[in-house]
């Protein structure tokens, strides 16, 4: 069963491969043998993580906004290596208004950060099912969901901090979800399997009040670190999750479950 989760001989894009998540899971998947293209927006960041990781580990600039540069790293990706067998979307696009208390939400950023977020994860999701469907071992698509892409917040963890939850995130993780299930149903027929990931709260360095008031709801006591979404991770794109297609692996220390 060991072999199951090997991932030898594959290549595996990792889009924010750069960032709080995607790091530790590029790490994860070369640590599994793969080959892994950290795909992110900063070069300086993406690069030093790829030096590094070590041979395994290659960068390559994106900006998954712009769809012309998707294409193109996609395509390079496959001539390089041979195959795209894994994608990972962890990238969170965003303007810079993002994150604004609902009463001063307007229309124009809702449209922008559902386009930046939402499309982007679509299209990229898009680009790399095209590849896989014609390639005989089909592929892995793995999306990075949100436990409140599966239910509200809880607005009392944020009394008596500068944060909040902001309502785009909420609608666009839920879209991403079902996105999934779709895209799951409609290419499993080609071998190419799509699955999502919902991470609880990850810790951060956020301010202690918000953190003493999450940690007092979910069963496990306390936030998650990004190390923790690895395993999740490496189990969707691996042969051990052969039979699996279409779902959403939560990982929250029991969150939703209360």
């Amino acid at each position: 069963m060991r072999d199951h989760f090997d991932l030898s001989g594959h290549t595996a894009v990792v889009v924010g491969g750069g960032g709080l998540i995607g790091e530790p899971i590029c790490r994860g998947l070369a640590d599994h043998g793969a080959t892994v293209v950290v795909a992110d927006l900063d070069e300086s960041t993406g690069s030093t993580l790829a030096d590094d990781i070590g041979e395994s580990a290659h960068f390559r600039q994106v900006d998954v906004t712009d769809s012309e540069m998707t294409e193109r790293v996609i395509r390079t990706v496959v001539d390089e290596f041979g195959s795209l067998d894994v994608l990972v979307n962890t990238a969170y696009p965003r303007n810079e208004n993002y994150g604004q208390p609902y009463e001063e939400m307007t229309l124009s950023d809702w449209r922008e950060n559902v386009d930046l977020h939402l499309n982007s994860y679509f299209h990229t999701a898009y680009v790399a099912s095209q590849v896989m469907r014609r390639q005989d071992s089909g592929g892995s698509i793995i999306n990075l969901g949100s436990i409140y892409g599966i239910q509200a917040p809880d607005f009392d963890i944020y009394e008596g901090t500068d944060l909040t939850s902001p309502i785009e995130y909420a609608a666009i993780k839920g879209a991403i979800l079902n996105l999934t299930r779709y895209l799951a149903s409609y290419l499993g027929r080609d071998g190419v399997r799509v699955n999502a990931v919902s991470p609880g709260g990850i810790f951060n360095d956020q301010q202690q009040t918000f953190v003493d008031q999450y940690e007092s709801r979910p069963p496990l006591g306390r936030m998650g670190q990004p190390e923790e979404v690895v395993g999740a991770v490496v189990y969707l794109a691996s042969a051990a999750a052969s039979y699996v297609t279409g779902q959403n692996l939560v990982v929250d220390g029991g969150w939703t479950i209360c």
